[in-house]
């Protein structure tokens, strides 16, 4: 389910490059604070990937709502049963 979410939002991702200074930037939409800035496209992906799992991660232990994903709800990880 994680990985499922995780793939489902970095489609979602948008990248932009920063020509004063050679780099790029990426983020998601609709997940605030979700976001990586890296010299080469690539290394954005892998940083904005590893912001999300943070991200997630840190909402979890917070309790704080995740937004559904490709009816992907990562809230019921934290519900018990």
């Amino acid at each position: 389910m994680l990985a499922s979410y995780l793939d489902q939002a970095m489609e979602g991702a948008v990248y932009e490059i920063i020509e004063d200074e050679n780099a790029f930037w990426g983020e998601i939409p609709g997940l605030q604070g979700v976001w990586a800035r890296h010299t080469t496209l690539e290394g954005c992906r892998r940083e904005l990937r590893e912001a999300l799992s943070d991200w997630i991660a840190l909402r979890l232990r917070l309790g704080l709502v995740i937004p559904v994903i490709a009816e992907i709800d990562l809230n019921l990880i934290a519900e018990p049963t």
